[in-house]
């Protein structure tokens, strides 16, 4: 009970800390101080790497998988705060110290859930909703829609404590959430004997602001040519153009969003 008291607690304090400091000109000032906007970037989770080439850079770095997955990891992340800090943001990589920051990241990750979702329209972006799954009958068994084509990972915060915690810690008014890295072998269907194959990589990602609400969501995806097989050279060449679409879209819906801000 006591503990259920604190959480709520907490939530008001900072509703009522956010509602005193938002800027009541906001709508009619899109010209941004984006310096003064401090961003927490959150790299994906282990268990969400999913990649059909580790043979590959293995066979060529000898890197082992846990390996080759912490470079990306970082490597993503890293990238992100490049983008970030070139357009004048105050970003901040949880990743830049793992050991610094693991307690973060534990807490973070015991307290949200994914789940597939329909891929919006960023040309006309809506958080996207949970569909109702549909249902059929085969061979006397009810079964149930497991579609996930034109869907991606999407991050739902199940404990309404947690953005105010990593507020009052970070004062971060938005959260990237990198949910999912996936590296496909190959873009074309394996019968496709007379085009050259590329890879594919997909991130999944959603940024909430600092009042909980999802700004902007979605995947990024790259087409990858197959004979790098460097985690540095991939990083540098195609998860940098994942990085910058990221944060053009973070800015798009930052300067629409009537969002509270709250400066540091």
């Amino acid at each position: 009970m006591k503990q259920i008291i604190s959480i709520a607690l907490l939530s008001l304090v900072f509703s009522i800390s956010i509602s005193q400091t938002q800027p009541s000109t906001r709508k009619n000032n899109p010209s941004v101080n984006r310096e003064s906007y401090k961003i927490l970037i959150v790299p994906f989770e282990n268990r969400m790497y999913m990649s059909e080439i580790d043979h590959h850079i293995n066979k060529e770095t000898q890197l082992n998988q846990k390996q080759i997955r912490h470079k990306f990891r970082d490597a993503l992340n890293e990238q992100l705060y490049h983008s970030l800090k070139k357009r004048k943001f105050n970003p901040i990589d949880l990743m830049s110290d793992t050991v610094k920051y693991s307690k973060d990241l534990k807490y973070i990750y015991g307290n949200i859930t994914y789940e597939y979702m329909k891929i919006p329209d960023q040309n006309n972006y809506n958080p996207p909703q949970k569909e109702k799954k549909e249902k059929g009958i085969q061979q006397g068994q009810i079964i149930a829609e497991t579609d996930n084509e034109n869907k991606f990972m999407n991050t739902k915060v199940l404990n309404p404590a947690l953005i105010p915690y990593l507020f009052q810690k970070y004062k971060a008014q938005y959260y990237i959430f990198i949910n999912e890295l996936d590296i496909k072998s190959s873009t074309n269907n394996p019968n496709d004997y007379n085009i050259n194959p590329k890879r594919k990589i997909i991130v999944h990602y959603t940024i909430f602001s600092v009042d909980a609400k999802e700004i902007n969501s979605g995947i990024v995806d790259t087409e990858a040519d197959i004979k790098i097989n460097s985690p540095a050279k991939i990083s540098k060449n195609y998860f940098s153009i994942i990085a910058e679409t990221i944060s053009d879209r973070m800015i798009k819906q930052i300067e629409k969003s009537n969002t509270p801000v709250q400066k540091k």
